[in-house]
């Protein structure tokens, strides 16, 4: 639901949950999502470039337990994907009007972070 230029809400408004990955892996997934019209918005988490951010649906944390990641509620109420990135000390990889989406579906993300750290561990392998 758009309401007005640059702003999306997220479920009638609630919050986005934060996926986050070390960057190596989530970089990995965010070309596997681009591939396959899957990518939501992505978040630089960290001045060193070191963890990325992926925003999922609201109660995605609730069940979340994929090793090497985790998820979270991102602050706020109500909440909406605008052109500031949600979390203070943030910045977009891929902002809102780069998306696919308002977010990455939980599946998708959870499958391409999979087959991210599978070529990883296939590269590493090859060194």
């Amino acid at each position: 639901m758009d309401t007005g230029p640059g702003v999306r809400t997220v479920s009638g408004g609630v919050p986005c949950d934060l996926v986050t990955v070390p960057a190596r892996q989530g970089l990995e997934a965010v070309d596997i999502l681009r591939l396959r019209d899957g990518l939501g918005p992505v978040l630089l988490c960290d001045g060193e470039g070191d963890t990325l951010g992926f925003l999922v649906p609201p109660g995605t944390a609730d069940c979340w337990d994929l090793p090497g990641s985790a998820c979270t509620q991102t602050p706020g109420r109500p909440r909406t994907v605008a052109q500031e990135p949600p979390l203070a000390g943030t910045g977009w990889l891929v902002p809102p009007e780069g998306a696919f989406g308002v977010a990455t579906d939980a599946s998708l993300l959870r499958a391409a972070l999979g087959e991210a750290a599978r070529t990883i561990e296939a590269v590493d392998r090859c060194q």
